[in-house]
């Protein structure tokens, strides 16, 4: 199962992934049947997650029912126990939406919930994250998780972001991190192979490896920046319960 996730996820574009292994992977779901976790996005629960991962797996990772990660579970998590989003109704921005939360976000914001890509056809709108197409102060939640590694100018496309954004709205602007973390954040667009850039980037369609410096240059935009240590409340067990990583940090971008 771990050759064949890997295998899918590192040769089939994205948006295929997204319209077609739903499916297969309930029905592999099927023998994973127990009660040792629960995922809290759809609250299917398991004797454990799939494993998930590029080259190198990660066990109790990725949901079979509703295509969940741990940082889709700990996202939610964090939305239901320290900010408003599931009990007001707000006019959401989710860029590249993630399949697991698309309904239930609808569900809860209705046609104020609007999803966009550039390319994904699950997306209302297809845009470009340097251009938004919306007025300024016009959403109060905008969800941008692990694009901002894709784009060509992070820093444009937080400052378009903030235009967007109300005053007091926030947004959340996960990236990923990969060991070792360099103090500054490094991009080199003469590397062009794929496998060079799969090893220095993470993905070979990465354009960044961030490092420290990531809250500053989300304060660069204008936004607040804030580091959430929400995850380090869990025990060792409710986080294998929730299929959660214990040190990933949210990064949440605020509008004064």
């Amino acid at each position: 199962m771990k050759k064949i996730i890997s295998l899918l996820v590192r040769f089939v574009p994205r948006k295929y992934l997204q319209l077609f292994s739903g499916i297969g992977l309930k029905t592999v779901g099927l023998f994973y049947f127990g009660n040792n976790v629960e995922c809290a996005v759809c609250n299917h629960h398991y004797k454990k997650f799939l494993p998930y991962g590029r080259i190198n797996s990660r066990e109790n990772a990725l949901c079979p029912n509703c295509l969940s990660l741990e940082r889709h579970r700990l996202i939610w998590l964090y939305l239901k126990e320290k900010t408003d989003f599931f009990t007001k109704k707000l006019n959401v921005l989710h860029i590249a939406p993630e399949y697991c939360y698309m309904k239930p976000f609808e569900a809860q914001h209705g046609e104020n919930y609007i999803t966009a890509d550039i390319e994904s056809p699950l997306a209302k709108v297809k845009m470009d994250i340097h251009q938004i197409p919306f007025p300024e102060n016009h959403f109060d939640v905008v969800l941008c998780n692990h694009v901002l590694e894709h784009v060509d100018d992070d820093i444009k496309a937080m400052n378009e972001i903030h235009r967007v954004l109300k005053p007091g709205g926030w947004a959340i602007l996960q990236v990923p991190f990969f060991n070792p973390i360099p103090d500054q954040t490094f991009e080199d667009n003469s590397i062009t192979d794929p496998r060079e850039r799969e090893k220095i980037f993470g993905q070979n369609d990465h354009v960044r490896k961030y490092g420290k410096d990531y809250v500053v240059r989300i304060e660069r935009s204008g936004l607040k920046a804030f580091e959430e240590n929400f995850s380090q409340k869990f025990l060792a067990e409710q986080a294998y319960y929730f299929g959660i990583v214990r040190n990933e940090t949210i990064y949440k971008g605020e509008k004064s």
